[in-house]
């Protein structure tokens, strides 16, 4: 039994990340299209009606855009925290009773043979969280959409095997932008996202508590690029003695279609396909 991780889109266009086993297979958010991610999931060898659930870290059009299609047309619960069901229930349209599935952040719950953990991040929704998702003796998380590098969150994310890691922006870039002052302002707050240089130094941190395996996603299309995300990272990971390569593995995932395929299992490393 292996537990499998794979981006299939992250960017701040539209996120869709997939997480599996022989047994159970979920999607973490659906931000894209009913029929993108129905192709790529098909490069997976995954069929939609195979999916055991949906979980949404927050209500976000970036996130929860074909959430609503996909949950009608093959049945999917939706498992969202008290405050983003409350946000986005008219984002949706209507969904049957008995897949809303509510939660609180920091409580622990089972889809098939995959324990996941919701856990609270600055992000400025209504209540938004990340997701550690364990199985097979592995451990894979979601960490994107956040404002601040903390504590709280770096805890729930040490010791993955794979981490999703938010490098949303570089600052310069941003601030000499035509984004609109008030958007800039709410990016570059403590409830917005982590730019490159909080990226690095979240990965340093993360990499001192056991991730071996950081792919940076959520990048903006507008104010950042795959190659600027991996160097500012990889320089402050070098910084502090771990180079990209050797001790460590550090990618970037696509905005527009399936990243790796990392696969994990008991007492292997992770490694990665495509």
């Amino acid at each position: 039994m292996q537990l499998q991780f794979c981006p299939l889109f992250s960017g701040s266009s539209g996120n869709a990340i997939y997480v599996g086993t022989d047994r159970t297979k979920i999607l973490i958010d659906a931000g894209v299209s009913g029929a993108k991610i129905t192709a790529e999931l098909a490069r997976l060898g995954v069929k939609p009606g195979e999916l055991s659930a949906i979980l949404v870290t927050h209500e976000h059009a970036d996130h929860v855009g074909g959430v609503g299609v996909l949950s009608r047309r093959y049945h999917l619960p939706v498992y969202a925290s008290l405050g983003t069901w409350a946000a986005m229930s008219g984002r949706l349209g209507a969904i049957d009773a008995g897949c809303r599935i509510e939660f609180e952040a920091g409580e622990d719950f089972s889809i098939g043979d995959l324990d996941i953990r919701p856990f609270p991040i600055p992000h400025d929704a209504a209540d938004p969280v990340g997701y550690a998702v364990s199985a097979c003796g592995a451990k894979v998380a979601v960490a994107t959409d956040i404002g601040a590098v903390r504590e709280s969150w770096l805890r729930e994310a040490e010791a993955a095997d794979v981490l999703l890691l938010e490098a949303n922006h570089d600052v310069d870039t941003l601030k000499a932008g035509r984004y609109p002052y008030e958007l800039k302002r709410r990016i570059l707050s403590n409830r917005g996202h982590l730019s490159n240089d909080d990226a690095g130094a979240a990965a340093v941190e993360l990499v001192r508590r056991g991730v071996r395996v950081i792919v940076l996603g959520h990048l903006s299309g507008e104010n950042n690029f795959p190659e600027l995300a991996y160097a500012s990272v990889a320089c402050a990971l070098e910084e502090a003695g771990f180079k990209p390569g050797r001790e460590l593995m550090l990618s970037v995932a696509r905005r527009d279609g399936m990243s790796e395929l990392f696969t994990l299992g008991e007492g292997d490393d992770a490694h990665a396909v495509g």
